[in-house]
């Protein structure tokens, strides 16, 4: 009887983790998914533009939607560990009776995309505003080249500074970020969300300006600064990693100083390849408004001479 007693809080406990198991794989998955949408609605997006440099960021309404999109799919599957410890974190304050709420997760990614939209909106207006005012001057035959070559090596450069090392360091230790910072309720939900945002902004905002040196429509590059994003975060090995990617990013720079041309997936403005990306889907559509519709004559189907 005495070992019957002793499996039963083992049984309860196993039951605990299974559960536990289930509800964080599910969770998971559902953002992964999310994710995985995301790419696809961000391809389809980017489809018929110029994936180079110096695009043409597009109405502010067209911009922050593609935008949001576009971060949900480079960013949900760094965040999924952080917010697996955020729902452990939830259950261990509803286990010490405190009140919980099931929609505080959902408030908590709300927060951090807002800091990524935030940042959308300020990279937008830097965009115009040296549109605007550049007449010409980061084309890429002038100063754009250049320009691209400097940007991606300010980048390589901070991957090695003290203030990314402290932004990766809060990023990666998730459950202490947690606990520390604690707040209870939506509104703490909200504010969890925006600071650790904040956090991921000050670590990874030199790498998405390097994503627009190399062409922010970029599907391609899309895909190559997020995995870099998630190595930096998942990945044991932090100072090889870090390390890495500062490598990787200033031998970028060299290639597009030295020979844009050999860059992978670059495309550069004014070449065949951009114009073949733009004018696709605009010569499809001037095709039809111009081509003659044929007429219909009895039974049979005449075409229209022009």
């Amino acid at each position: 009887m005495a070992e019957s007693m002793e499996r039963q809080p083992l049984a309860a406990h196993s039951a605990t983790a299974f559960g536990r198991l289930g509800r964080q794989t599910a969770l998971a998955g559902a953002l992964l998914t999310l994710a995985s949408a995301a790419w696809v609605a961000t391809a389809l997006r980017m489809a018929g533009m110029d994936a180079g440099p110096g695009t043409n960021p597009g109405a502010l309404g067209f911009f922050i939607s593609t935008w949001v999109v576009m971060m949900a799919a480079m960013m949900l599957p760094s965040i999924t560990p952080m917010v697996l410890a955020y729902r452990d974190v939830q259950h261990e304050q509803r286990g010490h009776g405190r009140s919980t709420d099931a929609g505080e997760t959902g408030l908590f990614l709300a927060g951090y995309l807002a800091v990524w939209t935030a940042a959308g909106l300020a990279g937008y207006a830097l965009l115009e505003t040296v549109r605007s005012l550049d007449g010409g001057l980061f084309a890429w035959d002038r100063a754009g080249r250049w320009a691209a070559t400097g940007v991606l090596l300010a980048a390589a450069l901070y991957q090695l500074t003290p203030s990314k090392n402290a932004c990766l360091t809060r990023c990666r230790s998730r459950r202490a970020f947690l606990v520390e910072g604690w707040r209870d309720g939506r509104d703490g939900a909200l504010r969890i969300g925006i600071e650790h945002g904040a956090w991921c902004l000050g670590c990874c905002w030199a790498l998405m300006a390097g994503l627009f040196a190399l062409g922010a429509m970029s599907v391609g590059w899309m895909v190559v600064v997020s995995a870099l994003i998630a190595a930096e975060r998942l990945l044991p090995w932090r100072a090889l990693t870090t390390t890495g990617v500062a490598s990787l990013l200033a031998a970028v720079a060299i290639g597009v100083a030295a020979a844009p041309a050999r860059v992978p997936m670059l495309t550069i403005p004014g070449s065949p390849t951009a114009m073949h990306a733009m004018g696709m889907s605009a010569t499809r559509q001037m095709m039809q408004m111009h081509m003659p519709r044929p007429m219909r004559i009895g039974h049979r189907t005449v075409p229209m001479s022009r």
